[in-house]
């Protein structure tokens, strides 16, 4: 009998239903859902979701999608996670024109080239294709210039691959690259290079490596604490309004109106 309960919970799980999102976000009516996660549920079909028309913030990372199709109608989403499934084709997201951040590492993007669907999204200011902390990534990364191109690509881009290129820490980060550049380029002499007499490095091999930086994770966490505190205050706003509305109702059938006679 439990075997029979789970076959059936995965089957609901396998396809994203209406009654589905309404178990999991206790909203009656579809256009009133704002944010939505929906982790690991083995999911391949989006179904209805396109009906959450308001929908913000989705997360849908760990399932097994591989047509965003129904995604397209979703023009107020601003963040999506979509990491580990198995996508290749991101056109429908196009149509997504407040999308801000976007997250599909661990997917199977086989090029850059992919990535000129999203080029129409002005908004977009974060893009993960490659997550090192779970060991996601995509055939696009396999491209050594893979970082240029995307940068290329999108301008106003801030950050990538959870690593800041616009604001705080940028501008040493691209000088330190450009000085290494200059000094690889100097030590070649009519496309050779000279010999030179073995000598030791003064520093170890890695010391001019450009690491991951401690503050972009801090700025990238502290924007995502913003984010969740700036929805806390818009839902405690709608919560004191829905209740104020019901008081007020409330005391209009205990305080029915009294005529003159």
């Amino acid at each position: 009998m439990d075997s029979k309960r789970e076959k059936v919970n995965e089957t609901e799980c396998a396809k994203i239903t209406t009654v589905l999102l309404k178990s999991r976000t206790g909203e009656f009516d579809l256009e009133s859902i704002m944010f939505l996660k929906l982790r690991n549920l083995g999911i391949y079909d989006l179904g209805c979701i396109g009906q959450c028309i308001n929908l913000e913030r989705l997360d849908l990372s760990g399932n097994n999608i591989t047509n965003l199709g129904p995604l397209s109608s979703l023009r107020r989403l601003l963040v999506l996670n979509l990491s580990a499934n198995r996508i290749s084709n991101l056109e429908p997201l196009s149509n997504c024109e407040s999308l801000q951040s976007l997250n599909v590492a661990g997917n199977v993007i086989p090029s850059v080239d992919n990535l000129h669907a999203l080029k129409p999204l002005k908004k977009l200011e974060s893009i993960r294709l490659k997550d090192n902390t779970y060991n996601y990534t995509n055939p696009a990364c396999k491209n050594s210039l893979y970082r240029t191109l995307i940068l290329e690509m999108f301008p106003n881009m801030k950050v990538l691959d959870g690593e800041r290129v616009v604001g705080r820490g940028s501008d040493l980060y691209q000088l330190c690259k450009d000085i290494d550049d200059t000094i690889k380029a100097g030590m070649f002499k009519n496309g050779h290079l000279p010999e030179l007499p073995d000598t030791k490095p003064w520093v170890d091999d890695d010391f001019w490596e450009i690491k991951r930086s401690d503050n972009a994770i801090v700025d990238e966490a502290y924007k995502q604490f913003s984010d969740v505190l700036h929805e806390c205050r818009l839902l405690n706003s709608r919560a004191a309004h829905v209740i104020s509305q019901n008081e007020w109702t409330v005391s209009l059938k205990s305080h029915p109106k009294q005529y003159a006679v």
